[in-house]
């Protein structure tokens, strides 16, 4: 009796699916059906920078959380490169706090002691110029040393004007100039350790997203270079399924609109899904989807955004899609 019971609901079910499916046919405002595919999107996971593997945490068919270390290259590098960044950087705002502050008190002294040097050497010339000058008056002294006496003088009187133009400078302080240049050198050297800083960041391969491993592709101790697939990350959620709507039925579609959907694998339960994208161009129905009627005809394609709670969803899986009936029009 029980097997007896059991092809008499099948047989129920099935007339129930037919005069569905015939009054959807006749009925615009009546529930269809779509056929489609489980569009899975698959992410190749890869370091941004080279380096050796130090540690693969995954194993294929790991499931992952956002942010999950997933893979990490040997830091010892990376941790040099960004201590010798912090240490061109230290010395830089050094520089630049030095030259900011302007001369030190004992070198501005030092700076007018060589002054009053300079004024006394000048002074000092003058008189021997004023001797040999009159020595020369009385026969006691020849032109030469005239000449030499002279050029003491303006030599000393040029080291003079030297030693002026220094404490000038040393009381000025420093110039706008040299400050803007220390400034720029101290930021390119910051730019260089917060690039250094990424760098070691990137040694830690992070999950972009929850999802499953469905390739792992290197193991510890391979160098890798940047961008070489490390894991494939299969994104399982949400599930993306496209399927295609004849142009007679178009406008029962709408964006954010609720569907049913349900898989040959679990035959009698339905996943609540969305409708997310409509096409905006038409194209002829693909051989990979089979639709009721066999034959050539322009379909617009369609994303469903639908719930996985029990993980039956896989790649390419031919799934139907149940539109249901449109609201009754109000009198």
């Amino acid at each position: 009796m029980g097997l007896g019971v059991a092809v008499l609901l099948v047989v129920l079910a099935a007339l129930g699916l037919f005069l569905w499916r015939q009054r959807g046919a006749s009925d615009p405002n009546a529930a269809f059906s779509l056929s489609g595919n489980v569009d899975v999107h698959q992410v190749e996971l890869a370091f941004r920078v080279s380096g050796r593997i130090a540690t693969m945490k995954m194993q294929e068919g790991d499931r992952v959380s956002t942010s999950q270390v997933l893979a990490e290259l040997d830091p010892v590098p990376f941790q040099t490169d960004v201590d010798s960044a912090q240490a061109d950087l230290a010395q830089a705002a050094a520089q630049l706090q030095k030259t900011q502050r302007g001369f030190r008190v004992e070198e501005i002294a030092q700076a007018r002691a060589n002054v009053a040097q300079r004024t006394a050497d000048l002074e000092n010339a003058r008189v021997t110029l004023q001797r040999q000058q009159q020595l020369v008056a009385a026969g006691l002294a020849t032109h030469q040393q005239i000449d030499d006496a002279q050029a003491r003088v303006d030599m000393t009187n040029a080291a003079l004007a030297s030693a002026r133009d220094q404490l000038t400078l040393e009381l000025r302080g420093s110039r706008i100039e040299d400050i803007q240049t220390q400034e720029a050198l101290r930021d390119a050297a910051q730019a260089r350790l917060e690039k250094a800083q990424t760098a070691l960041a990137d040694t830690r391969l992070l999950a972009p997203s929850t999802g499953i491993i469905s390739v792992r592709a290197r193991e510890p101790g391979a160098i890798v270079q940047a961008g070489q697939t490390v894991y494939t990350l299969t994104l399982n959620d949400p599930v993306w399924i496209r399927a295609y709507v004849a142009q007679p039925r178009l406008g029962r579609i709408k964006p954010g609109m609720q569907v049913s959907v349900t898989t040959d694998s679990t035959r009698g339960k339905q996943y609540p899904g969305t409708v997310g994208f409509i096409s905006p161009d038409a194209e002829f129905t693909p051989k990979t989807v089979q639709t009721e009627q066999v034959r050539d005809d322009l379909v617009y394609r369609i994303r469903v955004i639908a719930s996985d709670p029990d993980d039956i969803f896989r790649q390419g899986m031919p799934v139907t899609v149940l539109v249901p009936a449109a609201p009754a029009a109000a009198h």
